[in-house]
């Protein structure tokens, strides 16, 4: 499972905020394929949303394949009218403490129980049509909480901030399901520093 890389801010509009990837992102995904390509993939699935369906697309070309877009690989918060990086968030103190406590709320989090559950669903179907297979997803950070979280059996939802283009490991077939690796991403310059709470 993928993380999408760096996408731009969008402040509002009339519609769904789906940004595209800014140029640091455009990078990063590209650092991504050149590093995790060279290990092999079967299929490589996306979410629709632009920052990942782009996310997705050198990887694709540096393996040969298409990308399979699924709608249940869209963010929780996709209907949302603005998108603003974590990190320009965690940067207005007032701003992150809001957001925090609007995340750890149980009403968000109930949503969230449910958002889990659809995601379980669409990324099992996945491992059921390439079983013994090594599939990237590139989705969101929302989406890789969700269903990693389920592998290892958390109650929450949301425990962890993937950084953009890593890479979060997972053997899943049948029954059986194992978490690999969490977080990686060698194919970056810095190390990502995740946000903090409170």
């Amino acid at each position: 499972m993928i993380r999408h890389g760096l996408p731009l801010r969008i402040d509002g509009g009339d519609g769904p905020a789906d940004p595209p990837l800014s140029p640091e992102g455009v990078e990063q995904a590209d650092l991504m394929a050149s590093w995790w390509s060279r290990h092999g993939i079967d299929a490589v699935y996306a979410s629709p949303m632009a920052r990942a369906h782009e996310t997705a697309r050198p990887l694709a070309a540096a393996t040969g394949h298409d990308i399979t877009l699924d709608d249940g690989l869209r963010e929780f918060d996709a209907h949302l009218n603005f998108y603003v990086p974590i990190e320009e968030l965690r940067a207005d103190e007032e701003a992150w403490k809001r957001l925090v406590e609007e995340w750890l709320s149980p009403e968000a989090e109930a949503k969230r129980q449910e958002f889990r559950k659809d995601v379980i669903t669409t990324i099992d179907a996945i491992v059921e049509r390439h079983q013994g297979q090594r599939v990237a997803v590139v989705c969101h950070g929302g989406v890789i909480n969700a269903y990693l979280s389920d592998i290892i059996s958390l109650p929450g939802t949301m425990w962890f901030e993937p950084a953009y283009t890593s890479v979060s490991r997972a053997m899943a077939g049948g029954t059986h399901k194992q978490l690999v690796s969490l977080n990686e991403t060698p194919h970056l310059p810095k190390l990502p520093i995740p946000a903090t709470v409170g």
